[in-house]
């Protein structure tokens, strides 16, 4: 770019998308590295190491009083992080947390929050001071055994890392969000991590799977259980997955059939307040039915939160639901990234061991060289000594004698370095007595073995390896706890529809596609002519269309009018009050504008395999398909039967082969013909001719004979008859059938028919949402061209618009 100056300015041009790129990358960098990742090496951010080597410098060790926390969040701000004061304080509460942090590394006294979500008390209030697993981390930091940088404003040093005694990235695990990634490692325990430490030092070839042999699976510190195992297994080798961690829970019984849930953990980072509050939510809104009382008896002692059961409800079902609907059953992420070299990497369980090992060699090897120097140094001045204690006289008489320059005197004559002059000039005169050889002697020969121990280390890895195993023992051995978390088997994982017992219930339908469940019972059987009684209220306009039997287990199928399918399962539908209007079905399939459930039909997974589906149309199209065409239903639907543009799909029933198609038409006539007369055709074929339309007619309904029954014909104003089926021969396909019905102003046009079984129950849907339940066995049989008796009174302006099939159940 062209620069510009004007005066004594000077104005540079640059490209904007550039500059952004380069500034934003900058920021992430800075984020990523200083501030939102862990060092794969000591597991801490930056924020938590100042604190701790503040804390440090400051002399706050356990043995010491606590102190105010503002003192040492000034004390890090001032010298080592300038950012918020909040960020630091927040920082130090979570080390303090013994809900949050698995092994405290900071000792709180006061208020430092709860699990309740309630936050830590002003840093002017509350007090603290490093823990003993602190020092651990801290130890032989002043043995050179890391390297230093400049804080911000380069007065002062501050640590790369610290030496961290023990694999603190896993033992207490990290989470934090940088640019582009995020970092979610879980705390596991100490004695576990330590030993699967030990056993890759042993053998450094171990695979992932063997490691899991000696560290289970995280370990939380609000303890809960975590299900599946295959899981766990999945995030360590490839250093991402998810767990499913599930509260710790007890059934207990009470008087009066009574029984309680209580629990006494909860996953990790959830918010015991909120999870109560939840919980209530939840049976306010009949989500969760069955609760009758719901409290926190938590103290000091532990966990309890107690949940009420009413009487002869199943308290493992509630649970499940508990367990569905509620942070009692919660998924941890695992996101193994650490900055390795300042580089944030993804790693697996191996390398993170592998790289806390390679940085202890690091700190061992430095330390040892520290340990070497000193001891070389002193080793060095004590030879010094010896020498003027050998010639003490002299050596008294050349400093006697020397004005200012004894130091160089003593070196000239017996080959002194200036170190060990400088010591034998600055040594007292008490020490040149005699007795003072002896101990001169006896300290120098101890330093000597402990240089030639400290060259054997440098020049032998096996021995410095097995300092790093004996210092981890040895940290195990004074830190190391029970596992709080279980690790359950994937064999307890939900099962949803264990959320619901299997028990027949009743479905309905409203024409404006409202839809409910209800307990099959709702409905009792009456005798012929009874009023029935109100299935439910609906808006102005609204009636039942359709009601059927199912198991709350089994699919559903919903066939819309347009000619598509889509599939739920019955206890998807949510459960309603025989009066309630019900849930629009919009909620629960996706269906478009315009489009309406037209046919439901219940469905068993064996029943995919050897059954077909047959169509039929209000115009009078009809076709069969194979079931196992529709075993993969898109949530969005697919297309089931292939229409014209005027008209729907109003039936459709399963079949198995070799049965007769009995189709009934608005005005009364009926056809009857073979199965076989339809043949086979794909999801999206069209179908052929079932029967020939007079005009103004329509086709109501098609069902499947099996065998000689009767046929159930209801009319839309109360008016029906069972009549036998062997009253109607059969015909070829797309004849113009029988006359069924004498239609008359008084029975109205036929709504629909039955093939029935007399000792099948028929339930009766009026528009007003009058519901009937009869037994077939009420209703007169009579011959094919007659009118019928009344069926189901209704009121004036009422009438019949849908029925369905109860069929009898020796059970």
């Amino acid at each position: 770019m062209d620069n510009i100056e004007s005066g004594n300015d000077r104005v540079l041009q640059v490209d904007i998308e550039k500059e952004m790129k380069k500034s934003y990358l900058d920021y992430a960098m800075t984020v990523i590295v200083s501030r939102a990742l862990p060092d794969v090496r000591d597991g801490l951010k930056p924020v938590h190491r100042r604190i701790l080597y503040a804390m440090s410098e400051l002399g706050m060790t356990p043995d010491k009083p606590h102190k105010k926390s503002a003192r040492i969040v000034g004390e890090v701000l001032g010298k080592y992080h300038p950012h918020g004061d909040t960020a630091v304080y927040d920082a130090m509460v979570r080390l303090a947390q013994d809900f949050s942090t698995r092994y405290e590394l900071i000792d709180g006294h006061g208020n430092f929050g709860s699990i309740d979500g309630d936050g830590a008390a002003a840093m002017r209030y509350t007090e603290a001071r490093m823990s003993k697993m602190a020092l651990e981390m801290l130890r032989d930091i002043n043995k050179e055994t890391v390297d230093y940088k400049f804080n911000f404003d380069e007065t002062l040093k501050e640590p790369c890392v610290l030496p961290a005694k023990y694999p603190n990235l896993l033992v207490n695990g990290s989470n934090g969000i940088a640019v582009g990634m995020a970092s979610s490692i879980p705390p596991h325990n100490m004695g576990e991590v330590i030993d699967g430490t030990i056993a890759y030092i042993d053998n450094d070839e171990i695979t992932v799977d063997e490691l899991m042999e000696y560290i289970k699976g995280p370990d939380f510190p609000t303890g809960a259980a975590i299900i599946g195992k295959e899981n766990i297994k999945r995030a360590y080798r490839t250093g991402r997955g998810k767990v499913v961690v599930r509260a710790v829970t007890e059934i207990e019984e009470m008087k009066n059939n009574k029984s309680r849930i209580v629990v006494s953990e909860i996953p990790y980072q959830v918010n015991k307040a909120r999870l109560i509050e939840k919980i209530a939510y939840l049976v306010r809104d009949k989500k969760i039915e069955g609760i009758t009382d719901l409290r926190d008896e938590s103290d000091r002692t532990g966990m309890r939160i107690v949940i009420e059961i009413k009487k002869d409800y199943n308290p493992n079902i509630v649970l499940n639901n508990l367990y569905k609907h509620t942070q009692m059953q919660d998924t941890f992420s695992i996101i193994m990234i650490a900055l390795v070299n300042n580089q944030p990497k993804v790693l697996n369980l191996k390398e993170m061991i592998h790289y806390y090992v390679m940085h202890q060699k690091d700190v061992i090897t430095r330390r040892t060289q520290y340990d070497l120097n000193k001891a070389e140094a002193r080793a060095h001045i004590l030879e010094g000594l010896r020498i003027a204690l050998d010639n003490i006289d002299e050596i008294i008489r050349i400093i006697r004698a020397s004005y200012n320059d004894a130091e160089l005197k003593l070196m000239e004559r017996f080959e002194l370095s200036e170190i060990q002059a400088k010591a034998i000039v600055d040594m007292r005169l008490r020490r040149l007595q005699g007795l003072e050889r002896e101990k001169i002697d006896e300290e120098y020969a101890e330093l000597i073995k402990l240089i030639n121990k400290y060259r054997e280390i440098l020049a032998n890895e096996l021995l410095l390896m097995n300092i790093i195993k004996e210092e981890l023992t040895e940290v195990r051995n004074k830190f190391s706890d029970d596992r709080r978390t279980s690790i359950n088997s994937d064999e307890g994982e939900i099962n949803y529809e264990d959320l619901i017992e299997e028990q027949n219930v009743a479905i309905t339908i409203t024409k404006h596609g409202y839809v409910k469940r209800m307990p099959e019972d709702t409905y009792r059987a009456q005798k012929r002519g009874g009023k029935g009684i109100m299935g439910l209220s609906t808006r102005e306009g609204d009636y039942v269309k359709d009601i059927l039997i199912t198991s709350t287990h089994d699919y559903l199928l919903f066939f819309t009018n347009r000619g598509k399918i889509y599939q739920i399962k019955a206890y998807e539908i949510p459960e309603a009050r025989r009066q309630a209007k019900g849930t629009a079905i919009i909620n629960i399939i996706p269906v478009e504008s315009g489009e309406k459930v037209t046919k439901v039909i219940p469905m068993k997974d064996k029943e995919y395999e050897d059954e077909e589906l047959i169509f039929s149309t209000k115009l009078g199209k009809i076709k069969k398909t194979r079931i196992d065409e529709f075993s993969n239903i898109r949530k969005s639907g697919i297309i089931a039967i292939k229409l014209s543009e005027d008209d729907e799909l109003n039936g459709v029933s399963k079949i198995l082969g070799g049965e007769d198609i009995f189709i009934v038409t608005k005005k009364g006539k009926a056809i009857r013909f073979k199965e076989e007369e339809v043949r086979s055709m794909g999801r999206t074929a069209s179908g052929v001719r079932s029967i020939t339309l007079e005009r103004n007619d329509e086709i109501v309904s098609m069902d499947i004979l099996e065998e000689e029954k009767e046929m159930f014909v209801i009319t839309e104003y109360g008016y029906g008859k069972m009549t036998k089926t062997d009253l109607y021969r059969c015909q070829a396909r797309a004849g113009k059938g029988v006359k069924t019905y004498k239609i008359t102003k008084k029975t109205g046009d036929i709504v629909g028919s039955l093939i029935l079984d007399k000792e099948d129950d028929i339930m009766l849907i009026s528009k007003d949402g009058v519901i009937i339940r009869m037994s077939a066995s009420e209703v007169s049989t009579m011959g094919r061209a007659t009118q019928g008796v009344r069926v189901m009174k209704l009121n004036e302006g009422d009438s019949v618009v849908s029925l369905t099939k109860i069929e009898f159940d020796e059970d």
